[in-house]
């Protein structure tokens, strides 16, 4: 049956200013430094994926919700600039925009985010019938939407009731807690777990303590149901469906600005995997996704094509499987 779209992200939307890099240690006091670079940019991982996905030539809708604001109406354009459809981005009457601050220095960064109006983004933004449109449904940010992520098992089971398959990054816990009680029942409705190396081992603490301290806890977190599929960095990626582990190496690559690198990775994933590639293909193509969005400030200014990511996926070292 053909659906109007290929995915449907649901989550966080907002600008982010990125600022750096930024000189160590940071100064207070009323203290002014000076950095190389600056820029106002779409930001959110969810919108960081939607971009992606759109640029690789999937038919992409966003869920979520922004301010009655000027922040708001900048999201709002960035998205729909980029190809991705916000029918269903729904506008606070009440609550801000996020706005996020992101300071780097190297390879490394530090985010700061006033959340506006994540917190009520619930249910009530997913329309059901944007569910039954969707070939995919990838949710992002779980932790930063607790509302929506209460919610999120239940429109996971409606969308892989329509047909659906499903996605989630839970993206860091500013808490620390990466809540046991919030997460599993998500999992049971999740077909692809996407964190990074630090999240998986944060997540099997929690959610598989008997995982080897350490190592990178895949196969634990896939005996919970779904295929984990871990970003490692310089390392590269590996995937496990709870019987067979696969690695990818990563696209050598001079890195301009890694902020939303993991979700180029998420979106390159989904759109591999909804063209029929095998995990390891997947995994390779994804890994060109994120490597390449790191060629530009921001998150979304240099995502590849297509035709760049599956190019650059083919310097990559055949995977391996255990």
């Amino acid at each position: 049956m053909s659906r109007p779209f290929d995915l449907l992200v649901i989550g966080d939307a907002n600008p982010d200013v990125v600022v750096g890099p930024v000189p160590h240690p940071l100064e207070y006091g009323q203290r002014e430094h000076l950095v190389a670079g600056g820029g106002l940019l779409l930001g959110g991982s969810a919108a960081i994926t939607a971009c992606g996905a759109a640029r690789l030539g999937l038919r992409v809708a966003f869920a979520g919700r922004v301010g009655d604001d000027a922040a708001g109406a900048f999201v709002r354009t960035a998205l729909a600039g980029r190809g991705v459809d916000v029918t269903a981005l729904a506008t606070d009457p009440e609550l801000p925009t996020p706005l996020t601050t992101v300071l780097t220095r190297g390879d490394d960064r530090a985010i700061l985010t006033a959340p506006g109006c994540l917190a009520a983004t619930g249910p009530q933004d997913v329309p059901d019938g944007l569910l039954a449109a969707a070939r995919h449904v990838h949710a992002g940010s779980f932790f930063l939407m607790p509302r929506l992520a209460r919610s999120l098992g239940g429109i996971f089971t409606r969308a892989r009731g329509h047909g659906a398959a499903t996605s989630l990054d839970t993206n860091d816990d500013p808490a620390r807690r990466w809540d046991p009680e919030l997460l599993g029942p998500v999992l049971k409705s999740t077909d692809i777990l996407l964190p990074n190396a630090a999240e998986a081992r944060a997540l099997a603490a929690t959610l598989a303590p008997g995982a080897p301290a350490g190592d990178l806890p895949a196969a634990a977190l896939a005996r919970l149901g779904p295929l984990v599929v871990v970003k490692d960095g310089a390392a590269g990626a590996l995937a496990h469906d709870g019987t067979t582990l696969t690695r990818t190496g990563a696209v050598p690559a001079d890195p301009v600005d890694s902020v939303g690198a993991g979700d180029s990775f998420d979106a390159g994933f989904v759109a591999a995997v909804l063209h029929g590639m095998d995990p390891s293909a997947a995994l390779a193509f994804a890994a060109a996704c994120g490597a390449l969005s790191t060629r530009a400030h921001g998150g979304t200014a240099a995502q590849p094509t297509w035709d760049e990511a599956r190019a650059a996926a083919l310097t990559i070292r055949p995977g391996s499987h255990a």
